[in-house]
């Protein structure tokens, strides 16, 4: 029986995934002369720049400085994302989760900082009982220690969670921690080739999330009033 469900942050939750990718793609064309190739990108994501890093070597070359290219990528980020908007059908998906006394962990590869900040300006902090970021762990996605610290934070089983996640190394993390996996891409992450994934939506907006568990597990999850013990 599923009690809990996990959520990823960045591109699922609120898509600042395409907003860093149009950033990053108008530095690296003004300062470096290079197109930023999306398909190239999306493999980067929901993982650290210890992956993005040599993928911005591997296109510009071993001399770019990763650091300011990133710096000056956020000067543009911050503009483009002035006003956060959560996604389609996240904030239905947030209420029926606590609506059905669900467990709601967020684990996330970004800060602690970066996470919390966009929670609390989008008003919605109070609905995850835990949220777990890189500063919880030594490994970040595709390793599945974020999951699996989320897990153990929740009080629940691998069988009793599911996460929902935009990329595959999102995908890959949760898989490994023995989760089942709604994928819900956005604009980056859209045309990856998925596998071993249990669900996909196109947004949170086209199936309720009883919709989803019941075509996934045969059931609709936790009874109302029925909650898993937190730790």
């Amino acid at each position: 029986m599923i009690k809990g469900v996990i959520f990823d942050f960045d591109g699922l939750l609120v898509d600042t995934e395409s907003v860093w990718y149009e950033a990053f793609k108008e530095v690296l064309l003004e300062r470096h002369s290079v197109e930023l190739d999306l398909a190239g990108y999306s493999q980067c994501i929901g993982t650290g720049n210890e992956v993005l890093y040599p993928y911005f070597h591997q296109i510009a070359g071993k001399s770019v400085d990763c650091e300011q290219l990133e710096n000056e990528a956020y000067v543009k980020f911050k503009d483009k994302m002035k006003k956060p908007i959560l996604r389609e059908g996240v904030m239905e998906y947030l209420d029926e989760a606590k609506q059905n006394n669900f467990i709601i962990g967020l684990a996330s590869s970004s800060s602690r900082e970066w996470v919390m900040r966009y929670l609390e300006q989008l008003d919605i902090i109070g609905y995850f009982h835990v949220v777990n970021t890189k500063d919880d762990v030594t490994r970040i996605k595709p390793d599945p220690e974020l999951y699996k610290k989320t897990l153990r934070d929740c009080n629940l089983l691998p069988t009793e969670a599911i996460a929902f996640e935009d990329s595959l190394n999102g995908l890959q993390a949760a898989k490994q921690a023995g989760i089942r996996c709604v994928i819900v891409p956005n604009n980056v992450t859209r045309n990856l080739e998925f596998i071993n994934h249990d669900y996909q939506l196109e947004s949170m907006k086209q199936e309720a999330m009883s919709e989803v568990i019941k075509k996934i597990t045969g059931t609709c999850g936790a009874p109302s009033g029925v909650r898993s013990s937190i730790r």
